[in-house]
């Protein structure tokens, strides 16, 4: 299935394509090979505050994970509703939304899933 690299630091030189290899040995090792993957690669003031939203801890952290195709899927599905985050008001809005939908389907998951906009305003 797909991978997706991004890298949104400056900290440290990072060079994809064998990084792209290396992550697909990963995969084939592991056996998820059919599982899409998402890798974004961020410094720590961005870790720290996604660290912070997430998991409420102020810290950089190594690495988070994030079921990533529920959560995109559901922000999508509301983006189609109609939902949309220009204003304060639109996002607080289409977050109640997202968050309403995610709460279900972690129930029915045996997860907890919040949508990544969280904190955004």
């Amino acid at each position: 299935m797909s991978l997706v690299i991004r890298n949104v630091q400056r900290a440290v030189p990072l060079r994809r394509a064998p990084l792209r290899g290396r992550l697909q040995v990963l995969r084939r090792i592991l056996g998820v090979q059919a599982f899409d993957l998402g890798l974004v690669c961020v410094d720590n003031g961005q870790m720290r505050r996604v660290n912070r939203v997430y998991r409420g801890k102020d810290v950089p952290t190594d690495v988070l994970s994030f079921p990533f195709h529920e959560v995109t899927a559901t922000h999508g599905l509301c983006h189609l509703l109609g939902f949309t985050h220009g204003t304060e008001a639109e996002w607080q809005q289409m977050y109640r939304k997202e968050e309403q939908v995610l709460e279900d389907l972690g129930r029915h998951l045996g997860t907890q899933l919040q949508p990544l906009s969280r904190g955004l305003f």
